[in-house]
């Protein structure tokens, strides 16, 4: 088994080449020294392209029962959020959010790329370059400030390989469990580790560092207490897993910046009912509970859901919707300005369509974002992480 070979093999997925020190053993993290909280800031990719109609549903608008006839969602049934838009019932645990002030929605968001294919569009979205494959690295790596003194879990994707939206010159991990996150035979470790320190490749040298600085930190993370805060209960399955974890990472004051996970199943052409209800079910119960687990820690932090494209307007002939093309975003944290619906709505009248089917666009994806990076992260260069687009903030965050 060879250097490169291990690193793989170790459940390890890191990228960048930057100098990052063996800070584990500074006294910021000890146990009796407190650490300084970040501002973070926590991104949920949809995958799949969810049905925002029926998520945050217009039921003001006369066109929306007409063009889903068996898809609309009962009146009785939906959550009024303020008088036009309302709450598909399965996201009934996001209202007290909602009218507390730390939940946002923007109805109509989306890429303005045309593309109705799922890998181009989630790769223009993650890249934040609609329309340019060229791009090398992600939005979310790009926000980052570059610095020559990081905190190895600086920026986290959770699942088993680094997404496009981290990856960059800025280094990033991916820890598919931080349970499963660690060197399994420790003497043979303790062998590789010295032969990183000493080789001369540079670029190896500081990835294989960087590899063992995050390995002992999530080791020592670990072994904190993992039970959930405040009786939070995370939804079973891959999302309510990942999204426990990232939590876990927050309040153990690891140096966290921004993190990533996503959650799939949202492309439903057939039979949309059962699976949307189910899908935004997880979605809410998943956000309520990592709300409720960071307790007076979401204060600094912050929370925002993107997907490719939405759906069509109208329902196809096998009680599902195609491939579409605005939808919604949410937003939740402390930062948040909540309780309101941002965004120009289009209406969905025939001329008003996109091309005579879909919901347009009316704000863009990187306005959002950009206004998350600014006031969130801090990095005022908005050109140099939505290069070419001139964001125009929409007031959703404080400050």
């Amino acid at each position: 088994m060879n250097r490169r070979l291990f690193l793989k093999s170790s459940a390890v997925a890191m990228f960048g080449t930057g100098l990052a020190p063996r800070w584990l053993e500074r006294a910021l993290y000890a146990a009796d020294a407190p650490s300084p909280r970040k501002k973070i800031l926590v991104t949920i990719f949809q995958r799949g392209a969810m049905d925002g109609l029926n998520a945050v549903i217009p039921f003001g608008e006369k066109k929306y029962r007409e063009l889903r006839p068996s898809l609309a969602i009962p009146q009785g049934d939906i959550l009024d959020l303020d008088g036009f838009f309302g709450l598909h019932p399965s996201l009934a645990s996001l209202a007290p959010l909602y009218r507390s002030g730390e939940l946002a929605i923007v109805q109509a968001a989306g890429s303005p790329d045309p593309t109705r294919s799922h890998f181009d569009a989630q790769d223009y979205m993650e890249s934040g370059t609609p329309g340019r494959k060229s791009t090398p690295d992600g939005w979310m790596n790009r926000s980052l400030a570059p610095l020559k003194s990081v905190s190895p879990v600086r920026a986290v994707a959770l699942g088993t390989a680094l997404p496009r939206s981290l990856r960059g010159r800025n280094e990033a991990v991916a820890i598919a469990n931080l349970n499963d996150f660690q060197i399994r035979d420790a003497r043979g470790a303790a062998s590789f580790e010295e032969m990183y320190t000493v080789t001369l490749d540079k670029a190896l040298s500081n990835t294989g560092r960087d590899t063992f600085d995050a390995v002992k930190l999530v080791e020592k993370i670990r072994n904190q207490n993992t039970e959930p805060a405040n009786g939070a209960a995370y939804p079973n399955g891959r999302f309510g897993d990942s999204l426990r974890q990232i939590a876990r990472l927050i309040k153990a004051n690891a140096g966290l910046e921004v993190a990533f996970t996503d959650m799939g199943g949202w492309d439903t052409h057939v039979n949309q009912g059962p699976q949307l209800q189910n899908l935004l079910r997880q979605l809410a119960q998943g956000l309520t509970a990592f709300r409720q687990d960071l307790g007076d820690r979401m204060a600094d932090v912050a929370v925002v859901t993107m997907s490719e494209f939405g759906r069509t307007a109208r329902e196809n002939g096998n009680r599902g919707t195609d491939h579409g093309h605005a939808n919604v975003m949410f937003a939740m944290g402390g930062s948040v300005n909540g309780g309101k619906v941002y965004g120009d709505w289009p209406g969905m009248e025939p001329e008003q369509l996109n091309e005579g089917r879909d919901l347009a666009v009316t704000t863009d994806f990187r306005d959002v974002l950009g206004e998350f990076v600014v006031k969130q992260l801090g990095n005022e260069k908005i050109a140099d992480v939505f290069p070419g687009h001139a964001a125009k903030f929409r007031g959703i965050l404080k400050g």
